[in-house]
């Protein structure tokens, strides 16, 4: 893990004459009458994202089954399969497991030809609902704890799974009154056999937050694949949430420590403090801090719904954007990543008195460090939201080998940049990976796109996945196919 830069408080801009706006790090930009100091930046990222020199070949796996959504209303697409994440259980079993945001839990065997029903939490009196918005409620992320499979272990049989619940159907942690559109939770269970399929056992709620919108909700759960046992972080379970949803961060919970939302978040889930289901760690950034979430190990971001670790435990944050940028960040504990302030590299204008709120504007110059600024980041001429990304560190395509690979959402497309000596705030250079799927080059939108009801045109629905050979899975939700990367002949 990387060590926090030097941290302010979290702040904000006033709207007077001398106003100041963050920069690498959080340098602060001192500005007068900002209103007409900043231009809005309509193309803010000129350099074009080029097709790379990697190819790789796509091989279809398998393709989940269509479940019905709880509502057909609100915004959302006719999907055949939402799959949302798929991750090795980390056993050494070599089982993989997907889940779809419908609430279905599936287990795939090593060989990943084929995919059985774990869990279904629609079976489950846990209040499971993912009627408010089909297309970003439900069944979010999973983990299993690293003892899954160890008998005897405190972590045998444990797993853990976040979803979206019926407003007021339990005990809320976080934000009560925020409950508007639903509630995010993160259920603990507890298998009697974790080699048995579909799964039987016990299950306890650990953490609940209230949703006032029906997006940015809780994402990923990951452990630390780098802690070993007897070290400090073995164990912790991460998650993200997203600002609340809407647009803009109505809320301002951006840069607010009050509430663990816009941030990834460390528990510990076997263990207590006071009145939680669960434990704090002790060296998390803010438990000293009485008016700061102790759970909160990095803030500042505004829907983290994919991170992922390296081998090293490096962990990577792909933040979807607002309007404009898409980012990738590399996690520094305590870290502020700057939203709604910032967007990528560049100023949002939020707070700044007669500023159009939406474009985002260039920063006066450089200045002493607060935020922390992306690795890698795009903008809306090239794609439209960030999904999920990894360190390739697989053994079967060696053209791939020290990459960091990631997708965008909407359009399909893969990028990847060089994982070694990345700087925040020194964008890397993107390239394109390109695609070789049933026999011919082709971008994945012409072979798996289906109709955007957001938009004009056709969607991809992309994410990727990993398995514990640390290969990658191609998910796309308009079909329902996994497909697997591997070498181009």
């Amino acid at each position: 893990m990387q060590n926090p830069p030097s941290q302010s408080k979290a702040w904000r801009l006033a709207a007077v004459a001398l106003i100041f706006l963050p920069n690498s790090y959080g340098a602060h930009h001192e500005i007068s009458e900002a209103s007409e100091a900043l231009v809005p930046l309509h193309n803010p990222i000129e350099q074009k994202i080029e097709k790379g020199d990697i190819m790789v070949a796509v091989e279809k796996r398998f393709r989940l089954p269509r479940l019905e959504d709880m509502s057909t209303g609100g915004a959302t697409t006719d999907a055949h399969a939402r799959i949302q994440y798929l991750n090795a259980v980390g056993d050494r079993s070599g089982r993989m497991a997907i889940c779809d945001l419908r609430g279905a839990l599936y287990l795939a065997d090593a060989e990943g030809k084929a995919a059985q029903l774990y869990l279904n939490h629609r079976d489950y009196p846990i209040s499971f609902d993912n009627s408010s918005m089909p297309n970003e409620t439900g069944l979010a992320g999973f983990a299993f704890h690293p003892d899954f499979s160890a008998k005897g272990r405190p972590g045998y049989g444990k797993f853990y799974t976040a979803f979206s619940a019926t407003s007021g159907s339990g005990e809320v942690t976080y934000l009560k009154d925020d409950a508007g559109s639903h509630e995010s939770v993160i259920v603990e269970w507890t298998a009697t056999d974790p080699a048995a399929i579909p799964f039987k056992g016990t299950y306890r709620e650990i953490f609940r937050i209230g949703q006032f919108a029906p997006n940015h909700n809780i994402g990923t759960l990951s452990f630390n694949p780098s802690a070993k046992r007897r070290s400090s972080d073995y164990g912790n379970l991460y998650f993200s949430l997203g600002d609340g949803g809407a647009s803009f961060d109505p809320k301002e919970y951006g840069q607010s420590l009050e509430v663990p939302q816009s941030a990834i978040l460390r528990i510990n889930p076997l263990s207590r403090s006071k009145d939680r289901a669960y434990g704090i760690p002790n060296d998390n950034p803010f438990v000293s801090e009485s008016n700061a979430a102790p759970e909160i190990w990095a803030y500042g971001l505004r829907h983290p719904q994919h991170f992922s670790f390296d081998k090293k435990g490096r962990m990577f944050i792909c933040d979807i954007g607002q309007k404009e940028v898409e980012e990738v960040n590399i996690g520094v504990i305590g870290g502020n990543f700057g939203w709604r302030i910032r967007e990528g590299t560049f100023a949002t204008g939020f707070g700044i008195e007669g500023v159009e709120v939406g474009p985002v504007f260039e920063l006066p110059h450089d200045g002493p460090e607060t935020f922390i600024d992306p690795v890698a980041q795009y903008d809306h001429e090239e794609g439209r939201a960030i999904g999920s990304g990894f360190a390739y560190e697989g053994r079967k395509i060696k053209s791939l080998k020290g990459k960091f690979v990631f997708a965008d959402i909407v359009r399909g497309r893969l990028f990847y940049i060089d994982a070694g000596n990345l700087e925040p705030g020194t964008p890397a250079e993107i390239k394109e990976l390109r695609l070789m799927i049933e026999g011919r080059e082709q971008d994945l939108l012409d072979a798996a796109g289906y109709p955007n009801t957001y938009n004009r045109g056709m969607r991809a629905d992309l994410r990727l996945g990993i398995d514990e050979d640390k290969e990658l899975y191609l998910l796309t939700k308009g079909d329902g196919w996994v497909r697997k990367l591997v070498p181009a002949e």
